[in-house]
Parts: structure tokens; sequence; C-alpha cells
């Protein structure tokens, strides 16, 4: 005659199954917290709202814990506030995000119509209404263009030198000045292009002197996005090209750049985006100019980020410059939005296939 022990029931360590907090609690802790929150400070007399939403995070953070503990233990616990903090990480990173386009769309659209994409500031005021960011659209177009063609080829092949062919001393302080390069201040590229180009060579402000500037920056970008783009190329491909006797750099031109083209094109497009907004070696360089200058070799140009700063710092004051101010940065966000999403489609066209 045997005796069998039953099971321990319930959240105990000897349990099968313990206790469960509904799928819901986040939610509902979350808005409770939101109302604690709120509720200390306003008996604190905080006035700010920014404190009110650290106070509910701290209590949604602290409350999740207490309760969680209390009914599923103290190791599933800590994973919630894991969680917690992941995601009260991710709404403090988002609600500026948020704020700042919101912020920037509200102001931009008082301005925002054909005729000030298709006009300039000649012969207007910076308090004076009316005017447009033509001239300022064309010459970021140029000279970011400028500055693609300079650092696409030399950022390509240093890629390539590195990943392929780079051995030894070389690589290495190649790769030692592409990573600090990776972190130069914009305002010394545009210093040593000011000091090298304009004060020493003898030339003039241009948008290709602000070009030279930008590329400095762009260069370390493409080379760093297209070196690991690289090395993601199985070595199985290299072997089997060279294995039919191909020359490595047909191999490369046919086998390793297609295979790797969009993460490359990706990476370009984020390099694009990262110089588009630049303000401190246009403001050396290109020196601004309110009328239209096609032509990028001669003479001052203009650009969005300078447009921007001249009219809030040279306003006086003046709403109109103010309403044109935040008209060119919510055109400056829509391009960088429109390189992101343009890099994001040839990544995905180019991705390649995965089939069973």
């Amino acid at each position: 005659m045997s005796t069998t022990t039953p099971l321990a029931k319930g959240p105990g360590p000897g349990s099968l199954s313990a206790a469960r907090l509904p799928r819901w609690f986040p939610w509902v802790a979350a808005v409770g917290s939101v109302a604690v929150g709120c509720a200390i400070g306003l008996g604190a007399g905080l006035s700010s709202h920014v404190q009110w939403g650290l106070l509910a995070a701290l209590v949604f953070v602290l409350g999740t814990y207490v309760i969680a503990a209390k009914v599923e233990g103290r190791r599933q616990a800590k994973d919630r506030v894991a969680t917690s903090i992941v995601w009260v990480s991710f709404v403090l990173a988002v609600i500026p995000l948020a704020s700042l386009v919101y912020e920037t769309v509200k102001r931009g659209v008082k301005v925002l119509d054909p005729y000030f994409l298709t006009h300039s500031m000649g012969f207007v005021t910076s308090y004076q209404p009316g005017g447009g960011i033509y001239h300022a659209l064309l010459g970021t177009l140029e000279q970011v263009g400028l500055a693609t063609l300079i650092s696409v080829p030399i950022g390509l092949l240093t890629a390539i030198y590195l990943v392929e062919y780079g051995r030894g001393r070389l690589a290495k302080a190649v790769t030692f000045f592409v990573d600090v390069m990776t972190g130069i201040p914009s305002i010394v590229a545009g210093l040593f292009i000011l000091s090298f180009w304009i004060l020493i060579l003898g030339f003039g402000y241009s948008g290709f002197a602000g070009s030279m500037a930008l590329s400095i920056l762009m260069i370390p970008v493409v080379v760093r996005s297209t070196e690991e783009m690289l090395k993601l190329v199985p070595n199985e491909l290299r072997e089997a090209a060279l294995a039919l006797g191909v020359p490595k750099w047909r191999m490369i031109l046919k086998v390793v750049l297609p295979t790797s083209i969009g993460g490359i094109t990706t990476g370009v497009m984020l390099a694009v985006a990262r110089i588009a907004g630049e303000t401190a070696p246009v403001l050396l360089l290109v020196f601004g100019n309110p009328l239209i200058n096609a032509n990028p070799f001669d003479g001052p140009q203009a650009s969005l980020p300078l447009y921007i700063y001249d009219q809030y710092a040279k306003s006086g004051g003046s709403q109109a410059a103010y309403d044109r101010a935040w008209a060119a940065a919510l055109v400056l966000i829509a391009f960088i939005m429109i390189l992101n999403l343009v890099a994001r489609g040839i990544a995905r066209w180019k991705a390649p296939k995965t089939g069973r």
C-alpha cells in the first residue's frame, strides 16, 4: 500500500504553477501611476509637467516591483521591473521627439506654401513678411550632392581596401584615423577647409568649400557602414568565385558589391542625412546669400541650416522671420525623412532573397 504526497499549490517554491498577474496589469499600472504622479505633483506644488511625468515613471517601476513580488515572487518581479524600465526609457525618448515634430509642424505650416518654396529672400529684409527658401533649398541640394560625389568613391574604396586587401600596420592606421574622424566636431572640419582653401590657397567663399567640409564629416560614416556590409558577405561566395579563376578585382566588382549593395546604399543615405543639417561648416565657408546662386563654385550660397540660423539670429524679434525659420526647419526634417525612407526602400529592394 503506497501513499502519494499531494503537490503544493499556489506560488510557493514547491509548486508547479505559480500565480500570475493578468495581461492587462501593465496598462492598469501605467494609468494608476500617471494618476498618482499627478496627485503627488499637485500636492507638492510642482508646476512642471515634466516633474509629474518623472514621478509617474518612478511610481510605475516601484509599484510594479512591489505588486509583482507579492503575487508572483521576487524573481518574476525583477523581470517585470527590467521590462518596465525598458518601456519607461522608450517613452522618455519618444516624448521629446514627438513634441519636436509636433511643434515644428504646428509652427511651420503657417507660411509653408508653393510661394515659400519657389521664391528667395532677395529684396526682402529679415523682419518683413514674404520671401521664401528656394535659394537655400537649391544650395543645400547642390552642397550635399557635391559632398556625396566626393565622399562615396573615397569611402567605398577605403572600405574595400580594409576588408579585402588591408593587412598590417597601414590597415590599422587607416582604421584608427577613420575612428578618430567619426567623432570630429563639424566646426573643426570647417576651420580646416577655411584655413587651407580660403586663407592659404586664396579661393573665395562658395558652396563647394562647404561641400568639402561636409565630405570630411561624411567619409568616415560611409567607410564604417560599407565596411560592416562587406564583412557580412559570406566568404564562401568569394572562394567560389576565386575557384573559377576569376581575378580578385572582378570578384569584388561582380560578387561582393552586388551582394552588399542594399546595405551600402542605406549607409550612404544615412551619411547624407547626417550632413544635411550641419550648420557650422556652412556658416564658415558658404557665408550665406539672400539671392539665388545656382553656381556652387563661384560666390557665397545659402543653405537650409544657415537660412534657419539667419532668420532667428538676424530677425530682430520679427514674427515673420520666426515663421520662416520654423517652415524651413519643417522642410529640412521632411528632406531627411525622405532620405531615410528611400534608404529603407532600397535596402528592402536589394536585400538577398531567402527561400527554401
